[in-house]
């Protein structure tokens, strides 16, 4: 008989080491050379590598004779060897060459687990899927990540906290008027507002009530096949040419004590004016904006694990409150499924 706190647990767990069946970005591009890397997240060991054409591939690290991390073999192309006995195991998992004997039963089969693969926008995505649902759904991205009217950079950080802490930091637009209030672009604004939630057909947005496009007024959380955030923060006249500066952030569970977040900094520019950001930023502007990501790396690394546990809530924290009670129900909702299947 399964307890109510069996199934919390298991919630909780779930959770924690991150919701199934949407796609994550785990790696930024330029991380992925000749060598296949090994990495972990949402609490599995994965290896990624690309192939002879330049395809990314990534597959549970093990290799299925002894247990070996295929991240320290070779990339022979179109498959990786194992280190340990050199058995050779193709992008779909399946083991494709036993040079050690001439007969056994794996060769041909699929031995491994493989994850489903997307590289968008400089940075690899990875489908995490549960035996519910094997199979990728689709994935969209927000407009300033898809068109070619805006242009960004990639920033991604590791965090020593659990993905949940990067995920409420984003969805409290108010922290930006204090822990932020002597960066270059969140100086101004009231420090006392009034907070609402409007529904999208995506997600939805917690912004404040009466204040636009002076502080980190607003923030969007929407879930299109992956989980992202959007939000906005005004530049002040001498950052350069083009619109606001957009952000948009995504938060991948390493395992439950560690996150790596990944931050696309975005601004609507062309034209000569797009080299003009793109010169500023390099040169400028990235340097404060790394500055600003450690302030909240600072505050998140430092509270204590059971933090949420011993939190008084109020008006400010709504947004939160109302992301978390949705990541709940999606964790039960999994599990519900994933015993229908099973009973």
């Amino acid at each position: 008989m399964v307890t109510t706190s069996d199934t919390a647990d298991k919630v909780e767990n779930l959770l924690n080491n991150g919701l199934r069946n949407l796609w994550y970005p785990v790696v930024p591009s330029w991380r992925l050379t000749e060598e296949p890397l090994g990495i972990t997240r949402l609490n599995t060991n994965i290896v990624i590598w690309r192939d002879k054409d330049n395809i990314v591939h990534a597959l549970e690290d093990r290799c299925p004779h002894r247990g070996a991390r295929l991240s320290q073999g070779w990339n022979l192309g179109d498959r990786l060897a194992c280190w340990y006995h050199g058995i050779e195991i193709n992008g779909e998992g399946v083991v494709k060459n036993v040079p050690a004997t001439d007969k056994i039963s794996i060769e041909g089969k699929k031995c491994i687990n493989s994850f489903p693969v997307k590289e968008l926008h400089g940075a690899i995505f990875l489908y995490f899927g549960d035996e519910a649902h094997p199979e990728p759904c689709t994935i969209e991205l927000p407009e300033e990540l898809t068109s070619s009217d805006y242009s960004n950079f990639l920033c991604t950080a590791m965090w020593k906290c659990n993905y949940r802490y990067a995920i409420d930091n984003v969805m409290d637009p108010m922290h930006g008027a204090y822990l932020h209030a002597k960066s270059h672009s969140m100086a101004k604004g009231d420090k006392t507002a009034s907070m609402k939630i409007r529904e999208t057909n995506q997600g939805l947005v917690f912004e404040k009530d009466g204040q636009r496009d002076v502080n980190f007024d607003w923030v969007e959380i929407g879930n299109t096949g992956t989980c992202w955030m959007r939000l906005s923060i005004p530049y002040r006249e001498n950052a350069g040419p083009g619109g606001v500066f957009f952000i948009v952030g995504f938060a991948t569970p390493i395992d439950e004590n560690h996150t790596q977040v990944f931050f696309w900094r975005i601004r609507k520019v062309s034209g000569w004016q797009r080299n003009v950001w793109r010169f500023m930023y390099r040169n400028r502007l990235e340097a404060l904006h790394w500055a600003v990501l450690e302030q909240d790396r600072l505050v998140l690394e430092a509270m204590q694990g059971n933090a949420r546990e011993q939190e008084i809530l109020y008006e400010h924290d709504m947004g939160l409150s109302r992301v978390r009670r949705d990541m709940k129900k999606a964790a039960e909702r999994q599990l519900s499924e994933l015993a229908s299947i099973t009973n």
